[in-house]
């Protein structure tokens, strides 16, 4: 019992660091939206844009190790919280949607960290996440009752960019920390990016959603696409520009937020 208490808390400990690249991915992801918004964007505004970025820069290549040691400790965190954390939450439908949640975020920090080996290999010629989306949904829209599941899915990509927007406009997202480990002057300053983070985060899944679905309706794999394709999607509407400057600045409180979350994070 003690070893899996050591265990544990060496999970936990190594998670709480590694939220802290997790923050600076949105950081960057925020910061190239905004380049997006500007019209000076080339770099994907996503997760595999944002590893780019870095392996471009002067010692990219050690900041990047960094930031994949970093992104493979949250990820084995967040898979464990799938598996057995939120035990203080008494509802079990609550407490099993908040596992799902946290075993979504552990997948793609390990993806955008295997990512980022790959490029560290030399492997950077790889295929953009939209790309690798359309062929995904191509293959699902061949498959008997083929449009069904891939709008089914856009449905769930829908609904969990919805309720990141309310998770933010109610501050359901305070019932996740324990501000009482942070000092008194930043709980207000956590409330305050978690309401602007969460609604940003939301608008950009539920975008990606809509691209589903409409790739679904059209039966086109072309009109899917991830976040990248989700951003540039909003910064080609009238007064997208703007929009997505918006969405930029929440992608960046977002990253703050996970600064402060990665010590209040209950779990």
């Amino acid at each position: 019992m003690a070893v899996e208490q050591e265990a544990r808390r060496t999970v936990v400990l190594a998670g709480r660091v590694g939220m802290i690249s997790y923050g600076m991915v949105h950081l960057l992801v925020g910061w190239l939206a905004a380049q997006v918004a500007l019209g000076g964007g080339g770099e994907k505004a996503d997760q595999r844009g944002a590893v780019e970025t870095i392996v471009a820069r002067p010692f990219g290549a050690v900041l990047l190790v960094l930031l994949v040691a970093g992104l493979v400790a949250f990820g084995i965190w967040q898979l464990y919280v799938a598996a057995q954390g939120y035990r203080w939450v008494s509802d079990g439908g609550k407490r099993t949607r908040k596992r799902i949640g946290a075993g979504a975020r552990g997948t793609v920090a390990i993806a955008v960290s295997v990512y980022a080996v790959l490029l560290l290999m030399g492997a950077g010629e790889q295929q953009a996440g939209d790309q690798q989306q359309q062929e995904l949904t191509a293959r699902a829209l061949a498959l008997p009752a083929g449009r069904v599941l891939v709008g089914a899915v856009a449905v769930f990509i829908i609904g969990v960019g919805i309720s990141r927007i309310r998770k933010g406009l109610t501050k359901k997202f305070l019932d996740n920390l324990d501000l009482s480990r942070l000092p008194e002057p930043t709980r207000r300053l956590t409330m305050r990016l978690g309401q602007v983070g969460y609604p940003a985060k939301g608008v950009a899944i539920g975008i990606a959603g809509a691209l589903l679905g409409l790739a679904a309706i059209n039966r086109d794999p072309n009109e899917a696409g991830g976040l990248d394709k989700a951003l540039r999607t909003l910064a080609a509407q009238p007064f997208g520009g703007i929009a997505l400057l918006l969405v930029a600045a929440g992608l960046v409180a977002y990253g703050v937020y996970c600064f402060a979350a990665a010590r209040s994070q209950r779990s």
